[in-house]
């Protein structure tokens, strides 16, 4: 068996410990991790250590937070490591063409997307958002590009009608610790060949901001359940209930009853126990039927048991949202 490899972590959030996590208990030796700066958190405001700080502390890990990877102070200190390549994940600092070209065998990167499709900051999201029927993670080499180098290694994993942002990340997450494994084990055996993006089939996944996160009813049926589904932990999805926002977790397509007539998008239908039946789409001849929402100050729940309590915050015939057909676009 070839030598284990010595190999610079980068990373910050959860996914990414998912990865530096798999290849501590690989046979590669992690020399060095590289996160953000420890940013304040919670209602205090405490700084607060990132989840791969944490785990590279609890396993006696040498921790560096530098600012910037630009200066020539925090390039010498990389180089100095002699590391055999850089694994990067979710890190969130841009890496200088220095860096790049500091460890021997350059720097891999996990993505949460099957490239070329999903570049950039929130693949994971858009890929539901967007009605994909497949996600996956995909071990790229890393160039002065955004998400445009090589593919090493695929692993592809089914997006379902009930998939949601959160489920994907923690699936692609797991999957992306054993795909980088898998990865290094190749490349220090000699065995891990490299392809280059296809120049069809590019897209872009956009920063996730709350303002999206707002239902317009006027939408699709589909477009909206699987945009609740996408935005749910977060940015999670909302429309007005009066003055105040319920929060939905869990929708999909509804069928209208044959006698109802199209009406104006956003009006709570007649009720099926289940679900809240909402007319949507151009017209108002399409249903969103959504079966998890939150009340504000209360828990999130199946909407059976929340029309259970608060049946009378739900008639028939209420308006939800702020958007009518006079709103502009």
């Amino acid at each position: 068996m070839s030598r284990p490899l010595r190999v610079i972590f980068a990373g910050t959030p959860d996914f990414a410990a998912e990865s530096l996590a798999a290849l501590l208990a690989s046979r590669h030796q992690i020399i060095a991790v590289y996160t953000q700066p420890d940013r304040p958190a919670g209602r205090g405001r405490r700084l607060t250590p990132s989840p791969v700080k944490t785990l590279a502390i609890e396993h006696g890990l040498p921790v560096h937070q530098p600012e910037t990877l630009k200066t020539p102070d925090v390039q010498a200190e990389l180089a100095a490591l002699d590391a055999d390549l850089m694994v990067v994940v979710a890190y969130g600092l841009i890496l200088p063409r220095a860096i790049l070209d500091t460890p021997r065998q350059g720097c891999l990167n996990v993505h949460a997307s099957l490239l070329p499709r999903w570049r950039g900051a929130a693949p994971i999201q858009r890929a539901i958002e967007a009605g994909d029927s497949e996600s996956g993670v995909t071990i790229m080499q890393m160039d002065a590009g955004l998400d445009t180098g090589d593919m090493l290694l695929v692993r592809r994993t089914p997006i379902t009608a009930t998939t949601t942002g959160g489920e994907l990340h923690d699936t692609l997450a797991a999957l992306g610790g054993e795909a980088i494994v898998a990865a290094l084990d190749a490349l220090a055996d000699g065995g891990l060949s490299a392809t280059p993006q296809p120049g069809e089939g590019v897209t872009y996944a956009a920063k996730l901001s709350k303002a999206e996160a707002e239902l317009d009813f006027r939408r699709p049926a589909s477009e909206l359940a699987a945009r609740i589904r996408a935005f749910n932990p977060w940015p999670v999805a909302w429309c007005a209930l009066g003055d105040e926002r319920l929060r939905l977790l869990m929708a999909e397509i509804g069928v209208p009853h044959d006698a109802e007539t199209p009406a104006t998008p956003g009006t709570l239908l007649v009720q099926d126990g289940g679900a809240l039946r909402i007319a949507c789409g151009e017209r108002g001849d399409q249903v969103l039927r959504v079966t998890r929402a939150q009340l504000p100050g209360g828990k999130p729940l199946a909407v059976h048991e929340l029309l259970k309590a608060r049946a009378e915050r739900f008639p028939p015939g209420l308006v939800l949202g702020r958007f009518n057909e006079e709103t502009p676009r």
